[in-house]
């Protein structure tokens, strides 16, 4: 079965697939306990970022909301599309259009963790009660060195 995977974007302003990445983030929260943004925040955030989407055959498979210098926002893959290289395909267009990519993860969300340690990221410093819910965070940031776009372009396929 050949599945037809297209990557679009809602520049800053354009909220075109905030529904879709709602649900997506949504149903990832309540498999995973993560993403827990209220809908308000998520939705203003979602708008004034570009958003960089992956879908499958019609369907939202994943998303990178970043800022305009390069801090990602939100990251999600649908857990059903985990391991087919999205995430990786989705901080490679992020890094793309940016000198530098940075984001923060919960100090207990391991697999995000691991994904970013993977790619390339470094922890910077960890942000007691960064969270709403009083939840710490690490700031993470791509390592330096050549190009990110070069050293990514692997995922960008």
């Amino acid at each position: 079965m050949s599945v037809n995977v297209e990557t679009r974007v809602d520049p800053p302003g354009d909220d075109t697939h905030v529904e879709d990445a709602w649900a997506l983030k949504e149903e990832i929260r309540e498999a995973e306990g993560v993403l827990k943004q209220r809908r308000g925040f998520f939705t203003n955030a979602y708008r004034r970022a570009g958003c960089h989407l992956l879908f499958e055959d019609e369907e939202l498979v994943g998303f990178a909301s970043a800022r305009r210098d390069g801090y990602i926002l939100f990251l999600a893959v649908a857990p059903r599309a985990r391991g087919r290289g999205y995430g990786e395909r989705l901080v490679a267009e992020v890094a793309e259009e940016n000198r530098s990519v940075s984001c923060h993860a919960r100090t207990t969300n391991d697999a995000a963790l691991d994904f970013y340690e993977h790619i390339g990221f470094e922890v910077v410093r960890r942000i007691e009660n960064y969270y709403e819910d009083g939840g710490d965070a690490f700031y993470l940031k791509l390592g330096d060195g050549s190009s990110l776009a070069d050293r990514l372009s692997k995922f960008l396929r």
